[in-house]
């Protein structure tokens, strides 16, 4: 394998996104490699997986496919802006544990006390710093897709509530 834009995988990328004046942190978890062989040679096209978010309680994540690497990241990102999500913090955690579910990937989501950071592999742990969740303890299961596990934290993400919207939803009171 040669060196160049194809072969970074394995790097992730992180640039707070100041251009656009939007002040949102992007973040590329993957880049793709694919090859088709034509009459002249091959031709090769590439796809990004962009991770967008605020760092305060939003986030959003992107699959953008084009024939160069920054179409592909700016398609990503464009596509991770239009899907971006809102979801509930606790201080600078999550409210309660959650098991988030893509496909045959799993995901464990655990709160955490004040210290503890991210623990977490490289694609959960691009949506979380980009949501701004400081504190969290997670593990994944099944699958290990990039793709499949983004959307296991995201399905995790949307599952959360606080306690007052539990207690608006049932009509009860919930004792400390």
């Amino acid at each position: 394998m040669g060196k160049g834009p194809a072969n970074r995988h394995n790097s992730r990328e992180t640039r707070d996104d100041s251009q656009r004046g939007d002040g949102l942190i992007e973040t590329v978890v993957r880049i793709n490699r694919s090859a088709k062989v034509m009459k002249g040679g091959r031709r090769f096209s590439f796809s990004a997986l962009v991770v967008v978010g605020d760092g305060a309680g939003r986030v959003g994540v992107g699959f953008g496919k084009a024939n160069d690497v920054p179409t592909s990241i700016e398609k990503g990102g464009k596509e991770a802006r239009k899907a971006m999500v809102d979801f509930p913090m606790v201080g600078r955690t999550l409210p309660h544990q959650v098991i988030g579910h893509f496909g045959s990937a799993r995901i464990v989501m655990l709160p955490a006390s004040p210290g503890t950071g991210v623990i977490a592999g490289a694609t959960a742990r691009a949506v979380l710093v980009a949501a701004g969740i400081q504190d969290v303890l997670t593990k994944s299961l099944g699958s290990t897709n990039p793709v499949n596990l983004l959307r296991a934290v995201l399905d995790g993400i949307s599952q959360l509530k606080i306690k007052s919207e539990v207690e608006r939803l049932r009509g009860v009171t919930i004792p400390d």
